[in-house]
């Protein structure tokens, strides 16, 4: 049995940025700025931050790693320094063959260069003969979609275009690790399936690829390991599924925006009852802050009483964003009788086994009426629910809004 071989390791890597003092890594240009800013020194304050903290884990050949986590959690200075932009202050990083790095767009490009003598300027970064770039210049020319310019100055490229041609040279050139930061935030959903394609592709050739993205459904698809970095530092490395599950519950509890519903106006009513807030729940009543397509949900409705209610009809409607009525529903439709609620605080919770609603936001509204609806305790109580996208056919293609708004459980046979 043959022993697993390391592409990348990294050991107790730590990164410190001092403010206001120029830092050793900077660029010429920058530091000739900082001192037409401050001729005479006055380096005042020496604050520092830790963008990374004591991080450390392996990558073997043929991993695709998923690196999840805020904005500002270290992530990108992580992927810099493993590009060699950027040195670690402390710490040990090794790294087994070629790396190339799309860390955005147009990473490597000189823009006063064509698209085809850029490429050829990256090989040659990358150690690659004349012979091996020619070799696969076709294929990077194609996937890239820029034939019709590639002899044009890339200073004229759109960042889609810049986008694509860094994308195509970074994977065909066949590094033996591959970076990529947020490489799917930008392009049409074509080209981000070609892309997925290409690092799967890379994955199944023994190829290490590091993959940034907040698209988390592209994570859970492509990547069978998942790090989470937080403040710095690793918070979790496992499992993409498990990993993704856990940053995602890190958001309960700071949201959800508008689920205190005490102080709503525009709201009508007689007001005996009224709805206090609402929480977005998984089957198991954890706090759900993030809504896939696909998922089950609990939508908990919480109210108060000022008296005692009889026969009240708890209901709801979700619209479009453009105020088109997707469903109305409340619980005298399942033939669910409440004879009465007491004075108090109270909830009554929608169980949906499946949310068939493609990626985007749904603004609901609320209503307590009487049995017979000519009664209004509480009517038009705003909310909205923002559904996040997710691989629901598991096939890696993403559903979005040119799908349509809502989605059916189905099955195609050829």
């Amino acid at each position: 049995m043959s022993a697993v071989t390391r592409s990348l390791e990294i050991q107790g890597v730590s990164k410190q940025y001092r403010l206001g003092r120029a830092q050793h890594d900077q660029m010429l240009r920058e530091r000739l700025v900082e001192m037409i800013k401050r001729p005479f020194g006055g380096m005042k304050g020496t604050q520092s931050i830790w963008a990374l903290r004591d991080v450390s884990f392996d990558a073997d050949e043929g991993e695709v790693i998923g690196i999840i986590g805020r904005n500002g959690a270290g992530k990108s200075t992580l992927l810099k320094i493993l590009s060699r932009i950027t040195y670690p202050t402390s710490g040990e990083v090794r790294v087994n063959g070629r790396v190339a790095s799309l860390l955005e767009v147009g990473t490597g490009f000189h823009d006063e260069l064509t698209g085809r003598e850029n490429i050829y300027l990256n090989g040659s970064i990358l150690g690659m003969r004349k012979r091996e770039v020619e070799e696969r210049f076709d294929a990077m020319v194609d996937f890239s979609g820029v034939e019709q310019f590639i002899d044009t100055p890339i200073k004229h490229y759109s960042s889609g275009m810049r986008l694509r041609l860094g994308f195509a040279v970074a994977a065909h050139l066949e590094p033996d690790v591959l970076i990529v930061d947020e490489v799917l935030a930008v392009g049409d959903a074509g080209f981000q399936k070609k892309c997925i394609r290409a690092m799967e592709g890379l994955r199944n050739s023994g190829r290490t690829v590091l993959f940034v993205s907040h698209n988390l459904a592209a994570v859970e698809n492509l990547c069978s390991r998942g790090i989470w970095i937080d403040a710095g530092r690793v918070r979790m490395d496992g499992a993409a599924k498990d990993v993704i599950a856990s940053y995602m519950g890190s958001f309960a509890g700071e949201r959800i925006s508008g689920s205190d519903l005490s102080g709503t106006e525009n709201r009508f009513g007689s007001g005996e009852i009224r709805y206090t807030r609402f929480e977005y729940l998984s089957p198991d009543g954890t706090p759900c802050a993030v809504v896939r397509s696909g998922d089950p949900l609990v939508l908990r409705l919480h109210y108060r009483a000022e008296k005692t209610i009889r026969d009240p009809s708890f209901g709801l409607r979700l619209f479009t964003q453009m105020g088109t009525l997707i469903t109305q529903t409340g619980h005298l439709l399942h033939g669910i009788h409440i004879p009465k609620v007491e004075p108090g605080d109270g909830y009554i919770e929608l169980e949906i086994d499946s949310l068939n609603l493609v990626p985007g936001q749904y603004p609901f509204s609320l209503w307590i009426t009487g049995q017979s609806s000519k009664m209004v305790f509480d009517g038009d109580v705003r909310g909205s629910l923002e559904v996040e996208v997710a691989d629901v056919y598991k096939s890696g293609r993403m559903l979005d809004g040119t799908q349509g708004v809502v989605y059916f459980p189905q099955r195609w046979r050829v």
